[in-house]
């Protein structure tokens, strides 16, 4: 390979010096297995980590036996992982997962440090993905932003019908069991073709299916039912947490579908809602914890399940 890589998922991080132990697991365990002097001076030259040094009992391996109270100085340790990093034998891809989360930390100043080392960098090149488009649109295009204009942004698209399709009747067919490519179809066409959704609906029809047998139609309404029925629990949690005013405006975007002039007197009237303002002060924090996603004027819910539920059930 002419290159290292590292993947690192921070979706479950809230401070920097969760994000220096991730980082720094993520870089560890992926150099463990490489038998390079490099790679072997890694709690050598990350001094600060030299406390999660130890000697696997069975192996004789070193091994990350590190807990975050270990942590002690996280900017002088992330200070020595990219200086390491710009040391490698070869250049360096780091891939950082949900990297809006950082935005969400409780220190202040990590998007102005982190750039602040990335910039430096000569051999290590970055990417930075995220599910949470609002967050990511404004840490990277907004003037105020550390990290404004520092990289090339790059919208994924859903993968195409037709290879899904082909995917999802080769699954079924390798298992036993047929699944007819309309209904594939119209699973994708319901989710917008977003992965996760159509991937947990097409699970529950193959589950629903019997060896030997033929997924059709027939079968989508109980798969459906089935799966809002598997996350009702949490989804009355919540909306336990909503205020009346964000459950009406959440629940008419809801029904709509796809919403779009949700301050108009039309849609006003439509879903009985009691004024422009009170929508408009609604709306806010519905698209901040992502309850509701928006894509020029159009809003919809952001879970399709929940969408489903909030329609038929509520």
């Amino acid at each position: 390979m002419q290159f290292h890589t590292f993947f690192v998922d921070v979706y479950a991080t809230a401070s920097l010096a969760e994000f220096v132990y991730a980082l720094g697991k993520a870089v560890y365990e992926e150099l463990k297995p490489v038998k390079t002097r490099w790679a072997e001076s890694f709690f050598q030259m990350i001094r600060s980590l030299r406390v999660g040094f130890k000697l696997d009992a069975l192996t004789g391996e070193p091994c990350f036996d590190i807990g975050l109270g270990d942590i002690q100085a996280p900017e002088t340790t992330i200070d020595e992982i990219f200086a390491y990093l710009e040391r490698a034998d070869k250049p360096c891809i780091v891939a950082i997962n949900e990297f809006q989360q950082i935005a969400l930390y409780e220190e202040k100043n990590v998007e102005a440090l982190l750039r602040t080392h990335i910039q430096q960098c000569r051999q290590t090149q970055f990417i930075f993905s995220g599910s949470k488009r609002h967050l990511m649109n404004n840490m990277f295009n907004s003037p105020s932003k550390p990290f404004y204009q520092s990289a090339i942004s790059m919208g994924l698209q859903p993968i195409p019908m037709e290879t899904y399709v082909a995917f999802a009747v080769r699954m079924f067919e390798e298992c036993g069991k047929q699944v007819d490519a309309a209904l594939v179809e119209n699973v994708y066409r319901r989710f917008n073709g977003c992965t996760w959704f159509v991937q947990m609906l097409m699970n529950e029809l193959f589950a629903l299916t019997a060896h030997g047998g033929l997924c059709s139609m027939d079968k989508l309404g109980t798969a459906l039912k089935n799966v809002i029925q598997s996350q009702e629990g949490s989804y009355k949690d919540l909306l336990s947490r909503l205020a009346p005013k964000q459950k009406m405006v959440l629940q008419a975007i809801a029904k709509e579908g796809k919403a779009s002039g949700i301050m108009s007197s039309a849609f006003i009237r439509k879903y009985n809602l009691s004024s422009a303002s009170s929508v408009q002060s609604a709306i806010k924090p519905l698209l901040k914890n992502d309850w509701v996603t928006q894509e020029g004027g159009t809003y919809w819910v952001y879970d399709y399940f929940f969408a489903e539920w909030l329609k038929k059930g509520y």
